[in-house]
């Protein structure tokens, strides 16, 4: 089968994705993709490829791609993941803080992080927030 993309590397470009395979301090998305690289150079067949390396073939095809498209460097690296929208701001996360050194409200011996949850709601310091966002920023903080 013809591929649209096909991985032909230079001289430079295949003595470098050796050194880079035969080190040990190489993270393992970058040590498949040079092996891979390099075995899709040599003609192997995806399948072949996929076996060897255990990438899945899509991700074979996307390789090959931002090679030929973009060099041996990008498609090495890893690209940026957008992730989550932090739940609070810095202000937001000042008021949780300064909120959780205060004493506990009326009947209760400490503060719960759902306690502290609903708090900050009934503050409208946020619209909403769950007891597992106040845990985590609250261990982040010591």
């Amino acid at each position: 089968m013809n591929k649209k993309y096909v991985v032909e590397l230079s001289a430079e470009e295949r003595e470098a994705l050796r050194a880079l395979t035969s080190r040990g301090t190489i993270g393992v998305r970058r040590y498949k993709r040079a092996r891979a690289l390099l075995a899709a150079a040599a003609g192997a067949t995806d399948v072949a490829i996929a076996e060897q390396v255990g990438l899945h073939r899509v991700s074979l095809e996307r390789l090959r791609k931002r090679f030929v498209e973009e060099g041996l460097e990008a498609a090495l690296a890893e690209r940026p993941r957008p992730g989550a929208r932090r739940a609070l701001d810095g202000r937001q996360e000042a008021h949780l803080v300064a909120l959780a050194c205060t004493p506990p409200p009326g009947g209760q011996k400490r503060w719960t992080m759902q306690l502290l949850a609903d708090r900050l709601v009934e503050l409208r310091v946020v619209e909403r927030i769950s007891d597992e966002t106040v845990r985590r920023t609250l261990k982040k903080g010591t």
